[in-house]
């Protein structure tokens, strides 16, 4: 009959330890049925759980491992499996996996406690815990960064809707991001990006610009904030705010574009999106001229927004064709995928405002980008405390991963 047997190997890391266990294994015709190993700050953990073929060399076996790891000045320890309990761990492999992603501008062991307290509450096991961000110097340990940690969940949780609301309650507490995802075959297989511009790419709400130049910014960012919060149907608010637009020259549209900025992480993202052969889009309750700017700067793939009416140098205070809403955003992403040949699931969104909520619905991934409150509620992920690049752990890349494609610090 074959025993079981969970050896732990631990010590200094060091070349050959993995491959010299393994050998002393072979001599046993010991079946491995699982291996996994960490190394956090050159210390090796090493697990194997081992088949072995007869229960009367399990002695052997185990005094074998044990003077191959004095050799190498490692410490073993072996735990003895009972068939139910490896028959138990075999049936958790249907079990659904989740990824809980922790993003801050410094992860301290209380957000750890409280992230994975709420974890455990609801019955999810974390069996894996990656850190995704880069090293930092000592002397850098109390700055304010960027900081990520990955948990990888088995299970599923008691209550899906209370386990979310508790991530989000979390992550308003201490001021930290904090996405819950499901860990398929479409998580590392997304290929399309789709971007709003207002205060998502950049910083700034074009029309309320506009309507400085225009001398109206008071009442236009009055109706822009409301139309943002949901108060405001936004193709009604849109009239208004455009009609008071009436008779600006067209010539400041260009100096507004020049002092417009981009938010945090936007350019390293998008950078680092095109090196890994996704497709990026803008789609925008805003301004074409704007977004072809944007285009220009940052390589996106697609452009589609409203054109701007413009007669004998001025703003008439009209659009050209259909104002883009809610509802043309999400068909416009749906376009774009289609003609991408990519699912739905495939496909990333992301916006701030009430207005962006039906294509972050319907995308794999919808992230709400420093959003308001009804937004950030609403949205399956939201980002609030870092930048846009934060995007990409949710999507389980690694500063490691990214550093050969720009300049980010290992």
């Amino acid at each position: 009959m074959k025993d079981i047997l969970l050896i732990n190997v631990s010590g200094q890391d060091k070349p050959g330890v993995t491959s010299s266990v393994s050998d002393v294994l072979s001599h046993y015709d010991v079946t491995v049925l699982d291996i996994g190993q960490a190394v956090i700050h050159d210390q090796l953990n090493l697990g194997i759980l081992a088949a072995v073929p007869r229960s009367e060399q399990t002695k052997a076996v185990t005094d074998a491992v044990l003077a191959r790891l004095k050799d190498l000045d490692m410490a073993g320890l072996f735990i003895p499996i009972s068939q139910q309990e490896y028959q138990n761990w075999v049936e958790q492999q249907g079990k659904p996996r989740h990824i809980v992603t922790l993003l801050a501008r410094k992860i301290d062991a209380a957000h750890l406690a409280a992230v994975t307290k709420v974890t455990s509450e609801q019955g999810l096991n974390i069996d894996k815990i990656v850190r995704l961000s880069g090293r930092i110097e000592l002397d850098q340990t109390d700055q304010l960064g960027r900081a990520c940690i990955e948990f990888s969940a088995r299970g599923e949780p008691h209550n899906a809707s209370k386990f979310r609301h508790s991530l989000l309650e979390l992550a308003g507490e201490y001021n930290i991001d904090i996405a819950y995802q499901q860990d398929n075959i479409f998580r590392r297989n997304r290929q399309l990006v789709v971007f709003d511009m207002d205060s998502t790419l950049i910083d700034a709400e074009v029309i309320d610009e506009l309507a400085v130049e225009a001398g109206v910014g008071k009442q236009v960012a009055a109706i822009t904030e409301a139309a943002m919060q949901g108060e405001i149907d936004f193709k009604e608010s849109f009239t208004q705010r455009m009609a008071l637009l009436e008779g600006l020259s067209a010539d400041v549209l260009q100096s507004v574009a020049t002092r417009l900025r981009l938010n945090e992480g936007a350019e390293y993202l998008i950078k680092t999106l095109k090196q890994l052969g996704f497709k990026t889009a803008i789609v925008s309750g805003g301004f074409t001229f704007f977004g072809r700017h944007l285009q220009s700067i940052l390589g996106v793939d697609y452009v589609y927004a409203n054109e701007l009416d413009i007669e004998n140098g001025v703003v008439t205070g009209l659009v050209k064709g259909d104002i883009i809403d809610g509802q043309r955003k999400a068909e416009l992403l749906r376009e774009i995928a289609a003609k991408e040949g990519l699912r739905l699931e495939q496909v990333i969104a992301v916006g701030d405002g009430a207005n962006d909520l039906p294509m972050l619905a319907i995308a794999g991934l919808g992230i709400a980008f420093r959003a308001k409150p009804l937004v950030k509620a609403s949205a399956k992920q939201a980002i609030s405390n870092v930048g846009l690049d934060g995007i990409l752990y949710l999507l389980g890349y690694s500063d490691k991963d990214t550093i050969s494609l720009g300049d980010r610090d290992s």
